[in-house]
């Protein structure tokens, strides 16, 4: 065994540069805080680690034994792959990320997880404003402005119902006064003869 491995928990891990993006995602990992976009997330401890050792192996497969061996001493005694799941989950959670489609990191079955985009390491934090976002992100956000233009549509066909509504009421008591109004006139009477 490693004489790292033997650590667990307090191994920490340092990457090359202070700074790693991926996506709208910064890393820095002086002060061991992740933003999105300049907004602040909130990993937990074991959250963040995991998230570095992915981007530590990048492309590669952390292995579930790897984790591990990062997270909890040897002489931790939990059910580490209810918790390994239940780490990785919290992570995809906070990066938005799905299993099922994955946009950061993706599962190896019996294996591990790999992070499948590839991070970008500084020693500067990136500009104010929005973050360069990879090209699936572009894509969500195309595939959110065609969404916008049917909920227009929808809100001109929302108000041309009410407008027939609104007619057909009007017609139908137009046409209830002309037939009450008939009715009302008093009854022509001829002379007598």
């Amino acid at each position: 065994m490693e004489p790292d491995a033997a650590t667990g928990a307090a191994r920490t891990i340092q990457l090359p540069a202070r700074y790693i993006r991926f996506g709208p995602f910064q890393i820095d990992q002086q002060r061991q805080e992740v933003t999105k976009s300049g907004s602040r997330l909130r990993l937990q401890g074991k959250v963040y680690q995991v998230l570095l050792a992915l981007v530590e192996k990048q492309g590669d497969v952390l292995t579930r034994e790897e984790l591990r061996l990062r997270l909890w001493p040897n002489e931790t005694h939990v059910n580490y792959d209810a918790n390994v799941n239940t780490t990785v989950n919290k992570l995809r959670q906070a990066l938005g990320d799905s299993c099922d489609k994955p946009v950061y990191i993706e599962t190896v079955p019996r294996k591990g997880y790999c992070l499948v985009i590839q991070p970008e390491f500084t020693q500067f934090p990136a500009p104010p404003g929005p973050a360069v976002s990879d090209s699936k992100l572009d894509m969500q956000e195309a595939i959110g402005e065609a969404d916008s233009s049917p909920k227009k549509t929808d809100l001109w066909i929302t108000i041309g119902v009410i407008a027939l509504i609104v007619a057909g009421m009007l017609l139908g008591a137009g046409i209830t006064r002309l037939w009450i109004g008939h009715f009302d006139q008093p009854p022509v009477v001829a002379p007598w003869p």
